[in-house]
């Protein structure tokens, strides 16, 4: 499930066979789009309504999401104008970052899986790559 907003900019994938809240998830990629640039002091989000509709979720979980993004200052609600985001953009905690790592390793092997590679192969081709690439 995925939502786009101006091009590229943003993009929000659910994953529901993820350990991670949808919520939690939305929170995540909210944040590492403010950390690497593809979104910037006063992008304006999706409304909650057409995000759950675009995602398939209930409107209170993207409610969820937004209200802790606005409690930890990263965007600003408007009544009747929307959610933006926020003057300061700060890294995500570790504890976010491993998360998100998490969500984005189960997508990939899902993914992979889908083509019959395992974790097995995965593994060897990481090994050998770099030594075919000659990187670290």
């Amino acid at each position: 499930m995925a939502t786009q907003r101006d091009g590229q900019q943003l993009q929000i994938r659910l994953d529901p066979g993820s350990s991670i809240p949808f919520y939690r998830q939305i929170i995540l990629q909210v944040e590492m789009a403010i950390a690497d640039g593809r979104v910037t002091t006063g992008y304006k989000l999706p409304t909650v309504r057409g995000l759950a509709v675009d995602l398939q979720i209930n409107p209170n979980t993207v409610a969820k999401a937004y209200s802790e993004l606005e409690i930890r200052g990263l965007v600003s609600t408007q009544h009747g104008t929307g959610t933006f985001i926020g003057e300061w953009s700060p890294e995500p905690s570790d504890v976010d970052r491993e998360l998100l790592l998490s969500q984005l390793v189960h997508e990939f092997m899902s993914h992979v899986g889908s083509y019959g590679f395992t974790l097995d192969d995965v593994r060897a081709y990481l090994d050998e790559k770099p030594a075919k690439d000659g990187a670290k």
